[in-house]
């Protein structure tokens, strides 16, 4: 199950957000299901993703204790695969910068919010680290297979190194080994 985090200073817009964020689909009738975890203090928050892990997050950028910036880079610290989003009302472009700078923030959202774009945001956000998750999966993957015929290769020099030419094969055309060249 998807887990979302949200963080406003402001207990209304909390369950706004929530809400919107599982509201049933109007053509087919589902819901998303999200798991969505709720604080309205910044310190808080970062406590619980001590030890809970979080798909995505979205943080108010104005908050009196820690600004969105300061709360998404200790929030990065701790799930560097989360993905981020800052919402704000009062959006300036020192904000923006900080937050695409410092945070690498996914989207940035502005108060009020349409709901269509919201949900869409969410989803592709979603979507995008699925992808990104995958991609850093295949390419462990590669490195782990690049290791392994690394090692082979290494031990099949030692192994001619010992025994000059034990490690070709002369193949004759019917699938024999060809013990010498006639």
């Amino acid at each position: 199950m998807t887990r979302i985090l949200l963080v406003d200073d402001e207990p209304n817009i909390l369950s706004s957000l929530k809400r919107t964020l599982n509201t049933r689909d109007e053509f087919d009738g589902t819901s998303p299901g999200y798991e969505i975890h709720t604080f309205n203090e910044p310190r808080a928050a970062l406590v619980a993703s001590e030890s809970q892990q979080f798909d995505l997050v979205i943080s108010d950028y104005r908050m009196p204790d820690m600004d969105g910036v300061a709360f998404l880079t200790d929030f990065r610290y701790l799930q560097p695969d989360c993905i981020r989003i800052i919402l704000s009302g009062q959006a300036d472009l020192t904000a923006l910068l900080r937050a695409i700078n410092d945070v690498e923030i996914y989207r940035f959202l502005s108060k009020p919010w349409n709901d269509f774009e919201l949900r869409s945001t969410v989803s592709g956000a979603l979507r995008f680290r699925t992808l990104q998750l995958e991609n850093q999966r295949m390419a462990d993957e590669l490195r782990q297979i690049r290791a392994q015929a690394n090692r082979q290769e290494e031990e099949l020099r030692r192994i001619e190194a010992e025994s000059p030419g034990i490690t070709q094969v002369n193949w004759g055309d019917d699938g024999s080994v060809r013990l010498d060249e006639d």
